[in-house]
This record gives structure tokens, C-alpha cells and sequence, in this order.
């Protein structure tokens, strides 16, 4: 591993310092953590350093040790949600599929993007053109528009500073339109023809994490289809430990 031109020597440095800190040995001083890491002090001060700075380590003893800090925790804790999350949704989604012969779909927020975790496409026609993994604008998606409506006009603005002047103010409108249901319905917003229905999927703390959305080519959005919608996200969320609405 070490002749590979690709390893970056100060990441796997970090690392190494991370796994130091065992059940038996949470907290650490500088010369400890560069004795297990196996450099010496001077080297491993500035990889320890920013840790620190990332929240990965958190100083102790007036700054004299360190023990894992809570950027560790939401690390591990968002592997576990996401397998926790993809396992819930993998058999609701693909009933809601063959129910309706709508598209599934499970997306989650990455910045001013929908992450598609999940895809079920339609037995017939030209329902869904995107696949796991892809991203779209969430500003232009019922999906993307359900999560923002769960985020704070400050986080929106912060979130959209740096986009086309106007477009967090855009957003900003929109939201509180969308916020008046507990779903999303867009009708040829994205794509001309297209239908789409976004529900939200709450965790067992009651946060928005993801959310769920079905597609297809029509006029209009059937009631039934709402509900349906409304009822699997429920059902994903009940999975998860959270109870978001009440049932149709």
C-alpha cells in the first residue's frame, strides 16, 4: 500500500489516529496518539490539529488530551441510518410500484441537489429517465421541494448565496407555498407531462432524512395516487421508528 501513487500519506495518518482510540482507551495525549500511529510527535501534531478543527477529535484536560469527538458519531450514525434507511424503502417502494405502475423513487438532499438512492421504474411507458445515483436540481423536483420545505429560510439562504441572484428568494417563495401540505404535487413543473408526488420519511428523533416520490406521464394527478404516496412514506417512516401523519 504504500508504493501506491494514489494513497495520500496525511489521510491515512488521520485515520490511524482514529482507530488509536479504542473502548479501553478514549482519551489519548499527543505523544500517545503519534506512539500508536507510529510517527513522532511533530508529525502527527498538525494531522491531530485538524481533526480537531473538523470535529473529529475534541480537546480534554485543557487541551493537555483528546477523546473522539461527535463528527465521529454522525459518521457512524449515518452508515447505520442509511442501510437502516435503503431496507425500509427497498419492499414499500417496489409494492407501491407494482400497485400503481408509477415509478418509486427514494432521494435525499446533498447540497442544492436530489441524491436518488432508489429507482423502481414503471411496467409501461416513459415514466422516469433518471437511476440510482443520478442528481437533479431540488429546486426544480417535488422531492428536492418537499426536503427544502423542511429546512429554515436561514439554511435555504445560506444553501442558495453563492447561486443566480434571485434563485434563493425563488426558492424562499415556493417553500411556503409548498409548505402548506404535507406532500408535494407537481404537474409538469420539471418536465412538460410529468407527474409527481413527493411525501417526506421521518427518523425516530422526527427529522425529515429523505423522501419518497412517484412519476408518470399525465394530465393530472389522480387523489388515489396521493394518498397512496402519503401512506408508503408513512409506512417507511413507521420502519424507521417515526410516525409522521396520520393515515388516509
Amino acid at each position: 500500500m504504500r508504493d501506491d501513487p494514489y494513497i495520500v500519506p496525511g489521510l491515512m495518518r488521520g485515520l490511524a489516529a482514529l482507530r488509536a482510540f479504542t473502548p479501553d482507551r478514549t482519551e489519548m495525549t499527543l505523544n500517545e496518539i503519534a506512539a500508536a500511529v507510529g510517527v513522532s510527535k511533530s508529525a502527527v501534531f498538525r494531522t491531530v490539529h485538524t481533526l480537531a478543527e473538523a470535529g473529529y477529535l475534541l480537546p480534554v484536560q485543557n487541551n493537555a488530551a483528546y477523546k473522539l469527538g461527535p463528527a465521529v458519531v454522525r459518521l457512524a450514525y449515518g452508515y447505520h441510518a442509511g442501510r437502516e434507511l435503503l431496507e425500509a424503502a427497498t419492499p414499500t417502494l417496489e409494492t407501491l410500484r407494482d400497485r400503481i405502475d408509477w415509478s418509486t423513487h427514494l432521494g435525499v438532499l446533498d447540497g442544492r441537489q436530489i441524491l436518488y438512492l432508489l429507482r423502481f421504474p414503471a411496467t409501461g411507458g416513459l415514466s422516469s429517465l433518471v437511476h440510482v445515483g443520478s442528481r437533479l436540481p431540488a429546486a426544480s423536483t417535488s422531492m428536492g421541494r418537499l426536503l427544502l420545505c423542511h429546512k429554515s429560510p436561514e439554511f435555504i439562504k445560506r444553501l442558495y448565496a453563492e447561486a443566480e441572484p434571485g434563485t434563493a428568494a425563488h426558492v424562499l417563495q415556493r417553500r411556503e407555498r409548498d409548505a402548506k401540505r404535507d406532500v408535494v404535487v407537481s404537474v409538469g413543473n420539471f418536465e412538460s407531462g410529468l407527474c409527481s408526488v413527493a411525501a417526506p420519511v421521518h427518523d425516530i428523533s422526527g427529522e425529515v432524512v429523505a423522501a419518497i416520490s412517484v412519476t408518470k406521464m399525465l394530465d393530472d394527478v389522480p387523489g388515489d395516487i396521493i394518498k397512496e404516496v402519503r401512506n408508503s412514506a408513512r409506512r417507511i417512516s413507521e420502519l424507521l421508528g417515526g410516525v409522521p401523519f396520520a393515515k388516509d
